[in-house]
């Protein structure tokens, strides 16, 4: 069984047909998703499919590319929300540099805000970063330095280096259908030997689907087909890095254990 710990259930490419995405999901092998929310606006809707699907979890958060329009969101309302029993993750946030459609200031506050909420829930923060490694790694070592909290980076990209970084903070590791692209060298080289117990699966639905999809819109179904190349790479059984990644996906997902 695999996890898909990333996607947006909500989005169009998925939303008009999100009840047969989640049957082929659940036929794929997918036993639980975690739906994430990047503006404030989607939250009552990422809420309710997590409330309505059993396999479903969600997250509560604000976008880098989002940060101008939400100057009121801090801690104290990400805190607020993430009572819910349904969501189990803080984001996705973190900083944007690639297409700057927020201020970098702005981001980097509305990121602090989000570290600030995961540190006082326990709640893992899910983080975008892209053309941001030094800001990145910056900030959330000089935040574990005020006191240590769960985290992930999501749809990883970026270099070898980094995530040694990121490892030696304690983050996990997630990849996405990326790694199958051809382009993908790099990051090939870099997922291929990421330890075992940091890493984790998913897709982005609808966006970045794997080969052999490449053209569709994503689902959560495919994260078979990132896992499955992922193994691979990784010269694992598919069964085994599938076990891995479930395991660790609730190993930092606590709430969704409980």
């Amino acid at each position: 069984m695999l996890v898909d710990s990333h996607c947006h259930l909500n989005y169009k490419g998925l939303a008009e047909h999100q009840q047969e995405a989640l049957d082929r999901a659940r036929g794929a092998g997918v036993s639980a998703m975690l739906n994430i929310s990047t503006r404030e606006r989607e939250w009552d809707d990422v809420l309710a499919v997590a409330e309505r699907e059993a396999d479903v979890w969600a997250s509560v958060g604000i976008h880098p590319h989002e940060a101008d329009a939400h100057p009121d969101i801090d801690a104290a309302k990400l805190v607020a929300r993430a009572a819910h029993p349904r969501v189990i993750g803080i984001g996705e946030t973190g900083l944007d540099y690639y297409y700057d459609h927020s201020d970098r200031d702005r981001q980097k506050t509305s990121f602090r805000s989000h570290i600030a909420a995961a540190r006082e829930t326990g709640l893992p923060l899910i983080v975008h970063t892209r053309d941001a490694e030094d800001d990145t790694a910056a900030i959330l070592a000089e935040e574990m330095g005020k006191g240590a909290f769960p985290a992930l980076i999501h749809c990883f990209t970026a270099s070898g280096g980094f995530a040694d970084r990121m490892l030696d903070l304690g983050l996990f590791i997630s990849i996405s259908g990326i790694v199958t692209f051809k382009n993908a060298a790099a990051l090939q080289e870099t997922a291929a030997r990421l330890p075992a117990d940091r890493l984790l699966v998913e897709t982005d639905a609808p966006f970045l689907s794997p080969v052999p999809h490449r053209g569709k819109p994503g689902e959560p179904a495919f994260v078979a087909d990132t896992a499955r190349f992922l193994a691979n790479l990784r010269g694992e059984r598919i069964e085994d890095l599938a076990a891995t990644t479930t395991a660790n996906f609730y190993r930092l997902f606590t709430k969704a254990r409980a």
